[in-house]
């Protein structure tokens, strides 16, 4: 849009008249330009440079148009649509134009009209223009602003820029009733002076009134018409009557001849009906009483929007007989309502009696709040309300003494065409919204048809309102002043009141009043919006709930109205807020769909915040939901995901679709963890969405185990057979109906596992009587199909969210290390292979023996070597304590079964575990567990600590292996003690065969190694720094390759994950280990790796690498490192030492 830009008003000026120029001839330029300058007067720069400028020259040049020819006694009123075509110039707004002599009240007249019939005003520009015409009207001058003399004329020009009126029928309606409406202002201007005669002529006879009146009243009354009539009282008409006494009723009887200003068109054809008035105003038209005020019936379209006052003086005979009543009407002026009433006359008196009748000592607390009382209240209950109804008004107010409470006076008009209302409200409590109700209220009890009301405050702590209600005069209206009051109350009862009295309801006066303190600010507008007090309670109650042992509550609802299919939850948690990316995937994996979150925050007085997050979401189709199984089941279920006691998956589903508690869910994803381990070729996922769809069989199966481990305690060996026989074939024919073959393998291998587990902790508690955090599980591997080989005599399966672990026994007395394992995948592969190992090496000295393993699911991924080993110490103490927890034991030779477990085996008191790799230092920590648990065997139970003796230390088992490097190369003529050899290695420097090995002689160049995490790649190691850096790595608590100092390696080195996409190999590289691609994939570099040509491939980790040509791989039983795993023929070291 083209607009423009001023740097002050008369640049605009400057601006405007160029544009102007291109317009009108250059003769009649300097007139427009003056009434231009003239015209923008009062406009701000601002505003005029939001428009453009080719507009506000035609908006000028039809106002000039408007002003060229005008005659006098005619206004001119227009009001139109600008456009280009018809304008040659536009507004998206409706213009307005008006032009009539200068008179009072044109501005504000048309202003009210305009607002009254409901248009914004969004431009007002209005002059008075001194001008010269002829006879004609036509213009022949336009002078300076605030010329006068001899024929020069004062015309009142305004324009006006309105919400845009729709069709040309509104416009002629509009352009209409604003001719009305300066039809009125002349009329009431035009008649003011007569008006104010007529007052001085009733003034003057009022001393010859010959009915006895108080001569103090007579006088007040004389000072009040005077001080009316000294610019207090704008007068609009004026008229006499005398009435006549009719059956029920009476009649006004207007005496035409005395109509001045706007009584003129008022009463103009009014019918019979018009001129009745009730029986009530009969009786108060009759009292014989000088001086009366009252309003007019209809609001006044001159001056101002409000209902204009009557005045009126009666002429009353010796017996005191109304003959006449002579009545003005008209508006106060602003300063009545700005000034004393001590200086009002007649007011002043009526304010006196009050005073005097309370009785109260003017300078004493309750005089002091009367006289405010009385100088705030509203004129218009000053003028009009009789001394003895305004001294209980006043009394009534000042008996309110600033108190936090709603009151409602009622007055109605003598006419009885209104009602005047005082209503104080507490300022803290008033709104918009709360007036509203107020009026409501009144509008439907006293049966109005209008309301005006006006606000007052002040430093009071209440706020009032003032209305007038038009009634109507022929309704008897029988109304309760006490219950009208009382409904108002009810009506302005805020949210914030009904939850302060449920409060205290709730929790008793002492509590409750303690709840309303520290929480001052209650509940937020957001919450108030959603939700009923009576839930506010509800929610303070579980949010007073949550402590450190309880720091997260859960409640399900669903709401009275919305969507069936529809449910509600709020979680209620203190000081932070939950993160919504937490919390969603917790919901979603307990089967919930999440359609929106409300978060709300309380503050206690002492700081502390609570939060409440409303959650709505949906469930899946078919799903019976009992409100109070989930309020029980899954809170619960959520309650221990947040803390971390359950784990955050899709088996959490089973808690909705099977309606199991969060630790039988745990039971079968337990054991979903132990199929994994034993390589059934399911991920955890696929496992757990069988179970969800199954939900009947998932459902049977947790029975199945509960009989077998809970129920068993209380049944004889009889009906505990009978009823898992019974349950174990519900559960195969059920299976018959499942027709997927890999969901059918998976449910039948629960039943394999559960029908194989031997022994549980699962129904044990801990020394506080509480349910433990872990499971641990005694198998009868023989009785688990498809189990890798070799398969061990017992098995236990620890599992917890925090730490999982496997202890493999392959006989009665068997004794092997405890590894701290980082293969989650597959650990007990891991585990497997060491006892492969095991056997082969020990079979000689030991026939059978035993291995263990346990992973840490939770080492702090940001932490310190020592945040890292206390986490990993803890899942260890676990570990331990679960394979305690299911182990007999031997007291003075006599065995002692486990607490709380149901055993299906034998009596099996054996159980020695030892130090391996990363655990060579938990011995002691292994030894004083069991000393807790009072074990038989106490500190001889774990080899090793301080009471045994260090693998690691010790290297036993490298140090036997390296007599066996020394004399295969000392064969060939090499002392590796005093000659360097290059040697690939298997394993990291945290291990004990590897690290040992590594630390035989300071001679090695150590140029490339691996273990399941790092590639470490040194081409050319100096042999001295690398051995110290060895050194350091090995002393270490636990260490991995990426703790290698790089700035020590060769150049063409580095240390590379495992988890890559691929590796760039340096020219160093190729060199050393005869690779001729520029690119490999981790394993496809290690398989170089193990064919390169160096002195010494040496084997300290786990897994088989090298095979013979004749086997394949499924022969090795090592499918994790099949892809690496090279034959024997390919080897190119000169010494293999493993």
């Amino acid at each position: 849009m083209a607009f423009f830009t001023a740097a002050s008003k008369s640049d605009f000026q400057h601006q405007l008249r160029a544009a102007l120029a291109q317009h009108i001839s250059e003769q009649a330029l300097p007139q427009v330009a003056l009434f231009a300058e003239q015209f923008f007067g009062i406009i701000s720069l601002d505003e005029l440079t939001q428009r453009r400028l080719s507009d506000l020259a035609g908006c000028t040049l039809s106002a000039w148009r408007l002003l060229e020819r005008f005659e006098h006694g005619t206004p001119q009123v227009r009001v139109y649509n600008p456009d280009y075509e018809r304008h040659g110039w536009q507004s998206t707004h409706t213009a307005v134009e008006v032009l009539h002599h200068d008179l009072p009240f044109l501005v504000d007249s048309v202003r009210t009209e305009l607002n009254r019939r409901g248009y914004s005003i969004h431009t007002l520009q209005t002059t008075v223009l001194s001008v010269r015409r002829d006879e004609k009207g036509q213009l022949l001058e336009l002078l300076p602003k605030g010329t006068s003399g001899d024929g020069v004329l004062q015309e009142s020009l305004m324009y006006l820029e309105i919400d845009r009126c729709a069709n040309a029928a509104e416009l002629n309606v509009l352009a209409r009733e604003l001719e009305q409406v300066l039809g009125e202002v002349r009329v009431a201007v035009e008649d003011f002076e007569p008006m104010k005669a007529k007052l001085h002529e009733l003034l003057a006879g009022i001393d010859a009134t010959e009915y006895n009146i108080d001569p103090e009243e007579k006088s007040e009354v004389k000072v009040f018409l005077e001080w009316l009539v000294n610019n207090h009282f704008t007068f609009l008409g004026y008229e006499e009557f005398t009435v006549s006494s009719e059956g029920e009723g009476g009649q006004l009887n207007y005496d035409p001849s005395s109509f001045l200003g706007l009584t003129k068109l008022l009463r103009a054809g009014l019918t019979a009906e018009d001129l009745h008035i009730e029986g009530y105003a009969v009786n108060y038209l009759q009292e014989p009483t000088l001086l009366s005020f009252a309003k007019a019936a209809h609001p006044s379209r001159v001056h101002r929007p409000a209902y204009p006052d009557y005045v009126s003086i009666r002429q009353i005979d010796a017996d005191g007989k109304v003959i006449k009543e002579s009545r003005f009407m008209g508006l106060y002026t602003s300063s009545v309502y700005g000034e004393s009433v001590r200086a009002i006359p007649y007011i002043r008196r009526k304010v006196a009696e009050v005073e005097r009748r309370s009785g109260f000592d003017a300078k004493a607390h309750l005089g002091k709040e009367l006289a405010q009382v009385v100088e705030v209240l509203p004129r218009d209950d000053l003028f009009q309300t009789p001394v003895d109804e305004l001294f209980t008004t006043v009394m009534s107010i000042v008996q309110i003494q600033e108190r936090n409470k709603i009151r409602v006076f009622l007055r109605k008009d003598p006419y009885g065409r209104f009602c005047y209302c005082l209503a104080y409200v507490p300022r803290d409590v008033y709104s918009t919204e709360v007036r509203q109700k107020i009026q409501q209220v009144l509008m439907d009890r006293l049966k109005a048809t209008d309301c005006e009301f006006w606000t007052f405050f002040s430093e009071s702590v209440l706020a009032r309102v003032q209305l007038i209600l038009r009634v109507d005069p022929k309704v008897t209206l029988d109304i309760d002043p006490q219950q009208l009051e009382n409904e108002v109350i009810q009506a302005c009862r805020s949210w914030k009141d009904d939850y302060a009295s449920l409060v205290i309801e709730s929790f008793g006066e002492a509590q409750g009043t303690n709840v309303l303190a520290d929480f001052p600010k209650g509940f937020p507008a957001g919450y108030r919006e959603r939700f009923a007090a009576h839930s506010a309670v509800v929610d303070m109650q579980h949010v007073l709930s949550l402590s450190e042992a309880n720091p997260l509550v859960m409640s399900f609802y669903q709401p009275l109205s919305g969507d069936k299919a529809q449910l509600h939850c709020k979680l209620y948690h203190a000081d932070t807020p939950l993160a919504l990316s937490d919390v969603l995937p917790i919901l979603e994996n307990l089967g919930l769909r999440v359609l929106g979150e409300f978060p709300y925050r309380l503050r206690h007085t002492n700081g502390r915040e609570f939060w409440i997050h409303d959650f709505a979401f949906t469930y899946g189709e078919g799903l019976k939901l009992d409100l109070q199984q989930l309020n029980d089941t899954l809170q619960d279920a959520f309650v221990h995901i947040v803390r971390g006691e359950a784990e955050n998956d899709a088996f959490n589903r089973l808690v909705l679709t099977a309606g199991l508690p969060w630790r039988d869910v745990a039971l079968l994803r337990a054991y979903a963890r132990y199929l994994k381990q034993i390589r059934l070729g399911f991920d955890l996922g696929y496992i757990a969405s069988t179970l969800n769809n199954h939900a009947d069989i998932a459902r049977e199966l947790t029975r199945l185990f509960k009989t077998r481990f809970y129920l068993a305690r209380k049944l004889s060996g009889g009906d505990l057979d009978d009823m898992q026989q019974r349950l174990e074939q519900a559960i195969l024919t059920a299976l018959d109906g499942v027709q997927v073959l890999n969901e059918d393998r998976i449910l039948r291998r629960y039943l394999d596992l559960i029908k194989a587990t031997m022994r549980t902790n699962f129904y044990q508690t801990d020394a506080n009587g509480q349910s433990k955090s872990y499971f641990s599980f005694k198998f009868n591997p023989r009785l688990i199909p498809e189990l890798p080989k070799p398969v061990p005599k017992f098995e236990i399966f620890v599992y917890s969210p925090r730490v999982e672990g496997v202890h493999l026994r392959f006989g009665n007395v068997a004794r092997g290390g405890l590894r701290w394992s980082d293969r989650e995948e597959d650990f007990r592969t891991e585990v497997l292979g060491l006892v492969k190992a095991q056997q082969v090496k020990n079979s000689v000295i030991v026939p059978v023996g035993a291995k263990g393993g346990f992973l840490p699911r939770r080492l702090p991924t940001t932490g310190t070597r020592d945040e890292i080993q206390a986490e990993a110490i803890a899942c260890y103490r676990l570990f331990i304590s679960g394979l305690l927890d299911i182990t007999d034991n031997l007291k003075e030779g006599a065995l002692v079964p486990p607490a709380n477990v149901v055993r299906h085996d034998d009596d099996d008191p054996y159980l020695v575990v030892a130090a391996d790799k990363g655990t060579a230092t938990f011995s002691d920590i292994a030894n004083g567990i069991a000393i807790d648990y009072g074990f038989w065997l106490g500190d001889a139970f774990a080899s090793g600590g301080s009471a045994g003796y260090d693998h690691k230390k010790m290297g036993i088992t490298a140090k036997g292996a390296w007599v066996g490097v020394q004399r295969h190369f000392r064969e060939r003529g090499i002392n590796v003690q005093q000659d360097s050899i290059s040697v690939i290695g298997v394993g990291d420097m945290a291990g004990d065969v590897f690290g040992n090995g590594l630390l035989m002689s300071d001679k090695l160049q150590l140029v490339a190694a691996f273990n399941h995490l790092h590639i470490f790649i040194d081409p050319n190691p100096d042999p001295a720094s690398s051995f110290a850096e060895r050194q350091r790595l090995f002393d270490l608590p636990r260490s991995a390759w990426t703790d290698y100092d790089t700035s020590l390696m060769s150049a063409g080195g580095g240390i590379f994950p495992r988890s890559a996409k691929s590796i760039a190999i340096t020219p160093q590289m190729k060199a050393r280990f005869d690779i001729t691609a520029d690119k490999l994939t981790p394993t496809e570099l290690m398989h170089a790796l193990l064919k390169a040509p160096v002195d010494l491939l040496w084997n300290g980790g786990i897994g088989t690498y090298v095979k013979a040509s004749t086997e394949t791989h499924a022969d090795v039983g090592d499918k994790a490192n099949d892809a690496l795993r090279v034959n024997g023929n390919q080897l190119r070291c000169k010494v293999v030492g493993e």
